[in-house]
């Protein structure tokens, strides 16, 4: 007796769906990324939104001219999502990064290989987020040292905010600042933030912030945004998903005037 039956091919007429998912959102992360895809999984997957994501090159330490180096791998790294279909909305996961290079230059490199497609970084989703809460003065937090810090204070300030207070870790590894407890960021967060600011920002895709934010709003009595808090309500509210998630902290209550 033969070990298996005759394989047979069936006449049956099969339907196809145009998408297997109605919303696709692309992420392209640095390699040493251990956050993105777990925050994303939890606040912007669904049974209508799918994550599909390529890990671009990157090597430590974080400095601005590591972070730079990243631009011509954008381009592929995006090429390699779903080749040849179309994406609902595009994510680079690297606040610093999108500093140093620029939230135009990383569109325009992106849109190389996905054109047309909507592309959100973190400061810029961060920037939206701010003005959806009606915050004008804020803090910042970022895990990074001075001297990557410090073009993210231009950077908000360029964008028309006052910066409070500005409070910086030290550290120059990305995979060290994914292993920041959530405790040591509550406690950081409430001495970071200014007595008179109207908002935190907690900078780096790395940092395990969103699922602490709701935690620090409500020792702070504040609105916190994160990176990825940020650019996952920037991704939801460009796949029209309007769902208030409170349980995510403030932010995730706000509607997005357009991107």
């Amino acid at each position: 007796m033969d070990a298996f039956p005759t394989i047979r091919q069936t006449a049956m007429a099969l339907d196809f769906d145009d998408r297997p998912l109605s919303k696709r959102v692309g992420l392209v992360i640095l390699a040493t990324d251990h956050t993105t895809e777990p925050d994303f999984q939890r606040m912007v997957a669904s049974d209508r939104i799918g994550l599909y994501t390529a890990r671009i090159p990157y090597a430590n330490p974080t400095t601005p001219d590591n972070l730079r180096r990243m631009q011509p791998s954008l381009t592929e790294g995006t090429s390699l999502i779903l080749p040849d279909e179309d994406l609902d909305v595009i994510c680079y996961s690297c606040t610093a990064a999108s500093v140093v290079i620029g939230d135009e230059e990383i569109e325009a490199a992106i849109n190389l290989a996905k054109p047309a497609v909507p592309v959100v970084t973190p400061p810029l989703a961060a920037v939206r987020g701010f003005q959806a809460l009606g915050a004008k003065r804020i803090s910042i937090l970022t895990p990074y040292t001075i001297k990557t810090s410090t073009p993210m204070a231009h950077y908000f300030a360029a964008k028309g905010f006052d910066i409070a207070s500005f409070t910086c870790f030290g550290l120059d590894d990305d995979r060290e600042m994914a292993r920041i407890s959530p405790r040591s960021l509550i406690s950081a967060a409430q001495e970071a933030m200014a007595s008179d600011a109207d908002a935190l920002f907690i900078s780096c895709t790395a940092v395990r912030a969103a699922g602490v934010a709701l935690a620090i709003e409500q020792v702070i009595g504040k609105p916190v945004v994160s990176s990825n808090l940020a650019t996952a309500w920037a991704t939801l509210r460009i796949c029209d998903d309007l769902t208030p998630r409170p349980e995510w902290g403030s932010l995730m209550t706000q509607s997005m005037a357009g991107w």
